[in-house]
């Protein structure tokens, strides 16, 4: 029996949901506000079902090294409803199985995303490296599409994306925006960088710091006078800058953190949070590299990042704890709910006991 795509990819749409899930053996299940829900109308999956849906929509050479043990990376756009998917497919135990990420049509601004007035400064900034984290499902991709379509819509600048696959679509506006998909544009992140120092770039959006040589790139990049925006899959911006760091050999770290304490403009770490109409929201941590930040790089004393964000608010900086006391004292998350994705749920305890004693 063929897979009725259509049905599916309407109901994820109406849904607001993020994620279908099709795997041999089973129905169809969308992720919606961070929960499975079975579509109990569909059929169950049959491995021939699925490998007729693969053979529409990936290459030939793709399907083949899908069977040879290659999982894929893809973009997919299903024309009827212009509706727009990353796509990862793979094999379990001889069966196929995807997983497709609905990637809104509309880039939303800050505040349809419910981030902060903060996140309009990252979008002005001339050069250096501001690296947006959290783990799969977070909000990552759509928090940098907001950033650069404000630049797009506001400075007339040079951007390029190099994407692995390519997710939101951009129109030029005030800048030029090219867009770069690795294994279709160019052979890899690395060669996609180095090239773009040869293309009056001001801009990069890197999609993932994946391997050495492109952590590389991307740094020497914001040093030599790019903005350079990228993700990491970190839990918080000191985790997040001794990610880069370990990425290197032990004796070239203490060049790189001279590197990153020059050029490194912000970290910005994020969850997205059910709230209690059974949404998500966003909440973030936030770290600026003022002079204290890049001074601890330096030293290696990364693990003191966490006091230096608890005392400079005022900056503008946000400690994951506080940006969750301020979801629930605002009454959009529970305070059950906040204290499962605290970092340090007993400090989060005692912001909320001082707050009302």
């Amino acid at each position: 029996m063929l897979i009725n795509l259509s049905t599916i990819i309407t109901q994820i749409v109406n849904a607001k949901g993020s994620d279908i899930h099709l795997s041999t053996g089973i129905k169809p299940v969308l992720r919606v506000k961070n929960r499975l829900v079975t579509l109990e109308d569909q059929p169950v999956l049959t491995k021939e079902s699925l490998d007729e849906l693969l053979k529409y929509i990936l290459r030939e050479d793709q399907l083949m090294a899908l069977y040879q043990g290659e999982e894929q990376d893809f973009a997919y756009t299903f024309l009827e409803l212009n509706a727009r998917f990353r796509v990862n497919a793979f094999i379990a135990q001889a069966n196929p199985n995807l997983v497709m990420r609905y990637l809104p049509p509309a880039i939303l601004t800050f505040e349809q995303l419910g981030l902060p007035s903060i996140m309009h400064q990252f979008s002005q900034l001339m050069q250096g490296l501001v690296l947006v984290t959290g783990p799969t499902g977070s909000g990552k991709s759509t928090t940098l599409a907001s950033i650069i379509n404000e630049i797009n819509h506001t400075r007339d600048v040079k951007i390029v994306t190099i994407e692995d696959p390519i997710e939101f679509i951009y129109s030029s506006d005030k800048s030029i925006i090219t867009q770069r998909e690795v294994g279709y544009d160019t052979n890899s992140f690395t060669n996609a960088l180095e090239s773009s120092f040869r293309q009056d770039i001001d801009v990069i959006l890197l999609g993932e710091m994946r391997d050495l040589n492109t952590v590389q790139v991307a740094v020497t990049a914001a040093e030599t006078g790019h903005l350079v925006f990228s993700t990491l899959h970190t839990n918080s911006a000191s985790q997040s800058i001794d990610r880069v760091i370990d990425t290197f050999p032990t004796h070239q770290q203490g060049q790189v953190r001279s590197q990153i304490s020059n050029s490194l403009q912000a970290v910005i770490s994020q969850r997205l949070i059910p709230t209690v109409n059974g949404d998500l929201t966003p909440a973030l941590e936030i770290l600026l590299a003022n002079n204290a930040v890049k001074s601890l790089i330096r030293e290696n004393r990364i693990y003191q990042l966490d006091t230096v964000i608890e005392t400079h608010r005022k900056e503008g900086m946000v400690s994951m704890n506080l940006s969750l006391f301020d979801l629930i004292r605002t009454g959009i998350v529970s305070f059950e709910t906040a204290l499962l994705y605290s970092p340090d749920p007993i400090n989060l305890r005692n912001m909320l006991k001082r707050s009302t004693s």
